[in-house]
């Protein structure tokens, strides 16, 4: 099987609760706390810095944002949990808003990211708990993985993955220096091969 590769990346639309989501094919999405790097994640993966926006202050992604990628799947980035200066009318209609995607049928496959460096929060687990809950099939994301030594970055992700409560597996990732980024291309290939057979 050639090695999988994404060519080409752009935005496709927005949705906030009830709004309608793209359908058919293959959706990706990327989950986890705010700041956690999921957008830090979309850009790096897409060579495109200034695909999905990143914001310095946490809690800025408050839509589900579709990019459609090599015109054949879409990456989607979720907005980030966990925001504790949101107000608790947000939360709750963030609450809304991810139940309303996770329970659509749409979703093929969640990349969970978790901060390296961190044990996982209470909403980590609670957010994990709703992945299985909802039987989507997940990749764990160790995220930030440029701030720790060479040496323990394995270690620490797959020691993130065990405190999650999850297989004591996951993938190191860096976007300031790509590392990680090859292994989670070729899941992403995986992931189309199963969905798509002789694509």
């Amino acid at each position: 099987m050639e090695e999988f590769t994404i060519k080409k990346a752009v935005f496709e639309t927005s949705v906030g609760l009830g709004g309608t989501y793209p359908e058919g094919g293959v959706q990706i999405a990327m989950v986890g706390k705010s700041n956690v790097g999921k957008s830090s994640l979309i850009n790096s993966l897409c060579n495109n810095f200034k695909l999905a926006r990143i914001s310095s202050s946490p809690g800025k992604t408050r839509l589900i944002n579709f990019f459609r990628v090599n015109d054949a799947f879409h990456l989607v980035d979720l907005p980030g949990y966990g925001f504790a200066k949101a107000p608790k009318v947000e939360q709750e209609k963030w609450g809304r808003l991810m139940e309303a995607y996770l329970s659509s049928g749409l979703l093929t496959h969640i990349f969970m990211l978790i901060d390296i460096r961190h044990a996982p929060t209470a909403e980590d687990k609670q957010m994990f708990e709703w992945i299985l809950y909802y039987g989507v099939p997940f990749t764990l994301i160790a995220t930030k993985a440029d701030k720790l030594a060479r040496s323990k970055r394995q270690q620490a992700a797959n020691a993130a993955a065990k405190l999650l409560g999850a297989p004591p597996y996951a993938i190191p990732y860096s976007a300031e220096t790509a590392e990680g980024r090859a292994e989670v291309c070729a899941r992403i290939g995986a992931i189309l091969a199963d969905a798509m057979p002789g694509m």
